[in-house]
């Protein structure tokens, strides 16, 4: 079916010819013959790169351009989130009948908002928890919502994502019964029952535009699932190099998967000191090869360099330009968003060779190689030890092998080390199909927080009606509502002894502590521990006070587990700090679990203590053994939890040093500053060096940054002419024209200087 045959607007069309893009692909044609176009809710399972998401965007056009409403795609992380916003950027040329252009939103922070200026656009993307968030808030502009587009709708089966997911599709269902429903997915064993219900018509699809060899490697020799067979070169002892050895010189690119953080780098490292033999050509004339090894050398230095210009210098930022200088990198959630960009970007435009990674990465961005090498097939569980894999998580990681546009194939190798282990993986693994999707919903941690909401937002205020909304979800679907019952039961005392809820005859209400903590989109248990701690402040109130406080609610998420080596200095910390803290430790000799957990939060706030007072990020990541991306992460979360603090005071306390010292704190742990730099870091463009760097000179408020002269501004380290011209703009201050020709000039001249002296 070509493009031009479509029942779409004239003008789509036109973007997607000018794109090259004329024909479909088998699966999206028959998704369009199944009736996508015509507002038929749709299951389409199909591999990775098979073309699910053209479908979508021609869905999304479809409803804004035909006057239906609006398109929500609704996306499991941020990082495809925003993959899928520049997608969309494509149509917003088109110019609809209103004489407007197609205008795409992203939101995927702030759950405490119902992003009433998203009503100004066509299609918005979010994450699903995001959605959820906007669900709660009521946010008005949801009503008109024609089509909802699930991305990544396997996930359903993941313990902490699917149950969002499942909420808010059941929740959109409710609020638009007449919603059209696009849910798109690899390929999954029961995808009928999904569909059944979605009330959707499903296509399952093995296509793909590069064919996939699936195989198992034994030392040499390489066994595919169709009986093939192949053997690669014996370079080195390491198999794992053999193959990336084989994939680069053959013009690929290779993506490993490794089960741990610490194996990835390993394996990063271990095979950039065999890179030599691949980056640098062994045919060709001398001029040639050494061209080819120059213009190599430099583009990777270029990317080695962006990596140590992001954020501040640290011995994992050099460890990585390092090895991103060979051609190599991995790629794991300890890594700074900026890093992960940086590798993203680099490894797309096929800059770097090799990436290394976690299994999350299959779930994740799109980056496929020519090489899909899963180097261990257990993965570690808590409370299981080394765990094997699921065949779902195998495919997904699979189906990341080969590159559209520059591969013909795209190979997925797993390793084995015995004879029987080989004839195990292709099996169990290349052979196998994937388990059934369940639904993850009926567990009290995950299910109180719906509960509240569903009657905090006014989405029932009967038992029945409660009853009658988690009767809509997949778990309902699967196993009969009766089956949650119980536990529904359960979390609505939970609720009406917490204060949370009240009842009046046959209705239930929030009270104005449950819906807050509703709106503030945390755990009903997290209100609790914050509530009952407020209204019992300790001797001391201290910043450490509310950072150990929000370390100690199940929002936290993962706390900073401490170390055996740490044991003993965090439990001399906690014994210094005890006056100051909210919460009174447990006794180490009668709990030593609960103990440890409780070093864990005091190591946490720790952290985050070294953070607001200005500890340089290489001292903190090398004093308590963290990772960039883990100390962002727990900055983030801190950050929203002493939010709630803040919204949450007045409402169980009113105790305002409490709202005063939380209100600053939220500023604080968001920038890593001490409370003088406040008004200076409130400027765009200075950042907690910067504005540290800024204040030591001499300029301490904004009166003084007003007043300071714009040449002395410019001279200060790592400020220079352009952001020293924005403070002064910001700040209200008045820079004369030739004073700023002759420093940009004289920052012009210094540049090229520098650009040529070698």
């Amino acid at each position: 079916m070509r493009i031009e045959q479509l029942p779409i607007h004239e003008s789509a069309k036109k973007v997607l010819e000018g794109l090259g893009i004329t024909e479909l692909f088998p699966p999206q044609e028959d998704t369009i013959k199944a009736g996508a176009l015509e507002g038929q809710n749709i299951v389409l399972a199909s591999p990775t790169a098979s073309g699910k998401t053209l479908i979508a965007e021609l869905c999304a056009l479809k409803h804004v351009l035909e006057h239906h409403g609006k398109v929500i795609y609704l996306s499991p992380l941020r990082a495809l989130a925003s993959e899928k916003f520049e997608d969309f950027q494509k149509y917003t040329s088109i110019v609809k009948a209103d004489g407007r252009r197609v205008s795409v939103g992203i939101s995927t922070g702030d759950f405490d908002s119902a992003d009433n200026w998203l009503e100004r656009y066509d299609i918005i993307v979010t994450t699903n928890e995001k959605a959820d968030s906007l669900l709660r808030h009521r946010a008005k502009w949801m009503d008109s919502i024609s089509l909802v587009v699930a991305d990544e709708v396997h996930l359903l089966n993941e313990a902490e994502r699917g149950p969002t997911l499942e909420i808010v599709l059941a929740r959109l269902m409710q609020v638009n019964p007449h919603i059209q429903v696009l849910a798109l997915s690899a390929t999954i064993n029961n995808v009928d029952e999904i569909a059944g219900w979605l009330n959707a018509k499903f296509i399952v699809t093995e296509w793909r535009p590069i064919s996939l060899k699936e195989g198992v490697v034994l030392q040499t020799e390489v066994q595919y699932k169709d009986g093939g067979s192949r053997r690669i070169e014996q370079e080195t002892r390491l198999t794992v190099v053999n193959l990336v050895l084989d994939t680069l010189k053959n013009g690929g690119q290779a993506l490993i998967f490794a089960s741990t953080r610490r194996n990835a780098v390993s394996t990063a490292k271990t095979v950039s000191s065999h890179m030599e033999k691949v980056l640098h050509p062994k045919s060709g004339s001398k001029l040639v090869k050494r061209t080819m090894e120059e213009r190599t050398k430099k583009v990777l230095e270029e990317e080695a360099k962006k990596i140590l210009d992001a954020g501040e210098r640290t011995q994992l930022s050099d460890e990585l330009a390092e090895l991103v200088s060979r051609g190599v990198a991995y790629h794991h959630a300890g890594l700074s968003g900026q890093h992960r960009r940086i590798i993203e970007e680099s490894f797309k435009e096929r800059k770097i060779k090799v990436l290394t990674a976690t299994p999350t990465l299959a779930w994740g961005v799109n980056l496929p190689a020519r090489t899909v090498i899963i180097q261990d097939y257990r993965r570690f569980e808590p409370g299981y030890g080394n765990y094997p894999i699921s065949v779902l998580d195998y495919k997904q990681m699979a189906g990341r092998a080969g590159r559209p546009k520059y591969d013909k194939f795209g190979e997925s190798i797993l390793i084995a080390k015995t004879s029987d282990e080989a004839d195990f993986l292709m099996e169990n693994y290349v052979l196998a199909k994937p388990e059934k999707i369940w639904s993850r919903l009926a567990v009290e941690k995950i299910i109180r927080t719906h509960v509240l909401s569903t009657i905090a937002s006014g989405f029932a205020d009967t038992e029945q009606g409660i009853y009658g909304f988690f009767n809509k979800t997949f778990y309902a679907y699967q196993f009969d509502v009766k089956a949650i019952k119980s536990v529904i039961d359960r979390i609505l005392r939970f609720l009406h002894d917490e204060e949370m809820i009240y009842v009046a005859g046959d209705h239930i209400f929030a009270t104005k502590f449950g819906k807050r903590i509703s709106e503030l989109y945390i755990d009903p248990l997290s209100g609790v521990i914050i509530r009952d701690a407020l209204q019992s402040k300790p001797p001391i109130l201290t910043e450490f006070s509310l950072l150990h406080l929000v370390s100690h609610t199940p929002d936290m998420g993962p706390i900073m587990r401490p170390y055996q080596r740490e044991m003993d200095r965090l439990a001399v910390q906690t014994e210094d700090h005890k006056q100051e803290l909210f919460i009174e430790p447990p006794d180490q000799w009668s709990d030593h679990i609960a103990y440890a957990e409780f070093l864990g939060e005091v190591k946490t706030a720790m952290v985050m203590n070294n953070w607001i007072e200005e500890l340089p990020e290489e001292k903190i990541l090398e004093r308590f053994s963290v990772q960039p991306g883990d100390l962002y992460r727990t900055i983030e979360t801190a950050k929203w939890l002493l939010h709630a603090i803040d919204e949450l005071s007045p409402v169980v306390a009113k105790d305002k040093e409490v709202s005063a010292l939380s209100h600053e704190l939220v500023e604080r742990v968001s920038k890593g500053i001490k409370k003088e730099l406040l008004p200076i870091v409130a400027l765009e463009g200075i950042g907690r060096v910067r504005g540290r760097i800024i204040f030591n000179a001499g300029y301490q408020t904004i009166e003084d940054l007003r007043h300071a002269k714009i040449e002395d501004l410019t001279n200060l380290p790592s400020v220079g002419p352009r952001l020293a011209k924005k403070i002064k703009e910001q700040v209200g201050g008045f820079v004369k024209k030739e004073t700023w020709e002759s420093l940009s000039k004289a920052s012009e001249e210094a540049e090229q200087k520098g650009l040529f002296d070698f």
